[in-house]
């Protein structure tokens, strides 16, 4: 993550709209059920997710990397009537603690909730239909992911992709020859900048996101 001053995060936490009280339950139990849950979105870019959702009112939302469906309930939160999520991830351990709030949502009607590798499931959807996607599964995969959604989205339609900083280690040398992740994030990052089919902004927030819009 990238570091601020613990006043400033207190700063920032107290004049941030709270987090509803399913998605506060959600989070402890991540923390107590899981052994990484650190990736969990957390509750100020969930926030994040859930105002740009609002903002966007999409249709239609793609997420992949589900984890325990803490940024899937977010986006939720922003979907117009007859609206639909179709988050993807491939790790049937957690499958129970993600139904589990779902079913329990004022969105579960709305969550297509796939269990698969996105590789696959992401031949299924339409192109030119999604509204809003949220890239955050394995990061090797990134560059595929990016080139697959953006077919997916609609002309003005919006991705975000999380952890582009990667702990801070995009910006060190030497780090990319320790950690392939890190190469592919410095060279996807370089990419995104170069890229004329979209507009890109990295935002310092957490582990950095990339807000990217369609042309």
């Amino acid at each position: 993550m990238i570091n601020i001053s613990p006043i400033l995060e207190t700063y920032l936490d107290n004049h941030t709209n709270q987090e509803p009280e399913i998605l506060s339950r959600l989070r402890v139990e991540t923390y107590q059920c899981t052994t990484q849950p650190h990736m969990i979105s957390g509750e100020y870019q969930g926030r994040l997710l859930s105002l740009l959702s609002k903002i966007l009112f999409p249709k239609t939302i793609l997420e992949l990397g589900t984890f325990t469906g803490y940024a899937t309930l977010c986006l939720a939160e922003g979907l117009v009537d007859g609206g639909k999520i179709i988050t993807m991830d491939k790790n049937d351990e957690l499958e129970y603690l993600c139904r589990k709030y779902f079913d329990e949502s004022d969105y579960a009607e709305k969550i297509d909730f796939r269990v698969n590798d996105a590789r696959e499931e992401l031949n299924t959807i339409e192109p030119s239909t999604v509204d809003l996607a949220f890239i955050d599964a394995d990061k090797e995969s990134y560059p595929y992911y990016f080139e697959k959604v953006l077919e997916l989205l609609r002309p003005g339609g919006v991705m975000l992709v999380d952890n582009v900083l990667w702990y801070g280690k995009v910006m060190m040398e030497e780090e990319d020859k320790k950690d392939p992740s890190t190469k592919i994030l410095k060279e996807f990052n370089d990419m995104l900048t170069a890229d004329e089919r979209v507009e890109s902004l990295i935002l310092p927030i957490r582990d950095g996101i990339t807000l990217i819009r369609k042309k």
